[in-house]
């Protein structure tokens, strides 16, 4: 029998068969993923097969993913921990204050999912609490990343009516993510009222979000579609990315790399470089460059993301 993992709890997953049956299984035997040195096996969004042995039900097959997104090891540096698999598109949720949400963040965020093939939606919340200046400095971050053609919604999930983020979601498994606090169980109790995920106010002193989600949990979506609610993360990190290719990941770096005078260019000081030049045109975003230099200067092993 075939299903999909919508939940993971250390050693038991939570199965919804294509039948709709929930059912909770282990794993049967020892599982190897070739190419990924991975701490979890098995995720949630993977397609697998089930067994029922005597009254337990096993996972006895993973089935082909067609991409899924990943994060260093927080204990083991040369593995890594995959958030989710057979993902559509991604939504990342960013806000300004409380907490705020860095452009590096961000960066490394949309240069994880281009290299994995995923398409993000960025949702920019809680517009309700911001200032004059804050809210000029949100519209200002948009217009970066929808001139790249980043679809980006700003909203106040929390007053404003959703129906942009259904019609983006619709009929698609989207993964959720961002800092902690920024409104991910908020969006989604109010696409799903029914689920009544847990919520926690920011933390005064620190400004950042009070842990709610625990494990990655896919949620059918009463309009069509699933979405995969993640821990919140403070800092996203890459892997497996070479510094070559890394510029490949910046769409509007990759849209003019061939009019550098080098193939190999990884523009920084090589002479006639193209991205150089559209940053000089101000075509190119400073703090896009700038995130990509840190980026580029940060060795493999440094290259980390922490779970909260």
């Amino acid at each position: 029998m075939n299903g999909t993992v919508i939940k993971t709890t250390g050693k038991r997953y939570t199965v919804k068969t294509d039948d709709g049956e929930i059912v909770q299984c282990r794993l049967k035997g020892r599982f190897r993923i070739q190419g990924i040195k991975s701490t979890n096996p098995i995720v949630v969004g993977d397609k697998v097969e089930v067994e029922q042995e005597s009254e337990l039900w096993m996972i006895v097959k993973l089935h082909e993913r067609k991409n899924y997104i990943l994060r260093k090891s927080v204990n083991l540096s040369k593995q890594t921990h995959i958030i989710a698999a057979n993902i559509d598109q991604a939504i990342l949720m960013v806000t300004i204050q409380s907490p705020i949400t860095t452009t590096g963040f961000i960066d490394r965020f949309l240069a994880a999912a281009q290299s994995y093939g995923i398409d993000v939606i960025i949702i920019f919340n809680k517009l309700d609490i911001y200032d004059k200046q804050m809210m000029q400095k949100q519209k200002q971050m948009r217009k970066i990343y929808e001139q790249i053609g980043y679809e980006c919604i700003a909203i106040s999930v929390l007053h404003d009516d959703l129906g942009k983020v259904i019609t983006a979601m619709k009929d698609k498994t989207n993964v959720i993510s961002g800092h902690s606090g920024v409104g991910k169980s908020t969006l989604i109790n109010k696409l799903h009222p029914k689920l009544n995920l847990a919520t926690k106010e920011i933390s005064d002193s620190h400004k950042q979000g009070k842990h709610t989600t625990t494990f990655s949990h896919l949620h059918d979506l009463p309009f069509g579609g699933a979405i995969i609610d993640t821990p919140g993360i403070r800092g996203f990190g890459l892997a497996d990315i070479k510094k070559q290719e890394l510029g490949d990941y910046f769409r509007e770096f990759l849209l003019r790399k061939k009019k550098c005078k080098f193939h190999n260019c990884i523009h920084l000081n090589e002479p006639d470089c193209a991205i150089k030049s559209a940053l000089a045109n101000g075509e190119i975003a400073e703090s896009r460059y700038n995130n990509y230099i840190n980026m580029l200067g940060e060795e493999e092993e440094s290259f980390r993301t922490n779970n909260y």
